[in-house]
């Protein structure tokens, strides 16, 4: 049983396909399926079913996925301590974000760091969705995620940064443009909104704070991240309710209007690591970096 045999094992496990493991590890399918049966013949049991379209663990497979990821995770952070200890301040820190991210939570930190960390590479990398994230904290593949925090997740460590209050976006024509704030549960009944990224923690949070005020909303045009949403409702396709993101200014004489919902329970957001201790001194500072910004 080897290290590689462990890696390839747990990717398919993830992947749910001996195939596109191979294309991403640039070798033969059946020398990621010898990966497989090499543990097999360890462990005496078998460890993934075949499918029709694809592979799934067993019962046993899972056991030992768990425990792979687990102790390859630690290998991964282990080695890269090292390297830092060796290397000072040089490194790199890879970071999850969505698509509004680095624009509205991270412009100012990024910068800073850049002068005071200029040996270390930043990596970012989109992210679809938190479970995606967590994923690939919980592998290694991942330093820090930026997201919208949720229910606990195991495995994974979530600290909160900061609290967003929701804001009415609509056009500067619109009826409701002229008021100071929104009443949720008076002023919102019946109106239609352009729908926030589906299946998004953020879009979670909202439904589950107007369910709170017995605030339902009909929804339409669908959206994939928030400076979609406030372009459409700036171009008067719709309204839409979105969190009052950093460094974006409340406008005055331009086409939108951001008007507050005071009653709606914020949107808590910051980082999620796998484990904090275990961060590499780069990734820690950048953290910390950009946790200072926002808390500013």
């Amino acid at each position: 049983m080897t290290l590689d045999d462990l890696r390839v094992f747990v990717a398919v496990c993830r992947a749910g396909s001996l195939s596109s493991v191979a294309r991403e590890l640039g070798c033969t399918q059946s020398a990621v399926s010898q990966h497989v049966k090499r543990l097999e013949r360890e462990t005496g049991v078998a460890l993934v079913e075949r499918q029709p379209r694809g592979v799934v663990p067993t019962q046993a497979g899972r056991v030992l996925e768990a425990a792979a990821a687990e102790g390859i995770s630690g290998l991964d952070l282990a080695v890269r301590q090292l390297r830092d200890l060796l290397d000072g301040e040089s490194g790199y820190v890879r970071v999850a974000t969505g698509a509004t991210t680095v624009r509205h939570f991270m412009s100012e930190a990024v910068v800073a760091y850049r002068r005071r960390h200029s040996r270390v590479d930043l990596e970012f990398r989109t992210v679809s969705s938190g479970r995606g994230s967590f994923d690939a904290l919980a592998d290694g593949t991942l330093d820090l995620a930026w997201i919208t925090l949720g229910p606990p997740v195991r495995g994974i460590e979530q600290r909160p940064v900061v609290e967003l209050p929701w804001v009415l976006a609509v056009r500067a024509d619109d009826p409701l443009a002229g008021r100071p704030y929104i009443d949720a549960d008076a002023d919102m009944a019946g109106v239609r909104l352009i729908r926030l990224p589906p299946n998004s923690t953020s879009a979670a949070h909202l439904d589950a704070a107007c369910a709170e005020l017995g605030v339902r909303f009909a929804q339409d045009t669908s959206v994939a991240d928030w400076d979609t949403a406030l372009l459409l409702a700036e171009l008067g396709v719709g309204r839409a309710v979105v969190p009052a993101l950093p460094g974006l200014a409340v406008p005055g004489d331009g086409d939108l209007r951001l008007i507050p919902l005071p009653a709606l329970r914020p949107l808590p957001v910051g980082w999620a690591v796998r484990r904090w201790d275990a961060l590499s001194p780069p990734a820690r500072a950048f953290a910390d970096l950009v946790e200072s910004y926002r808390r500013a």
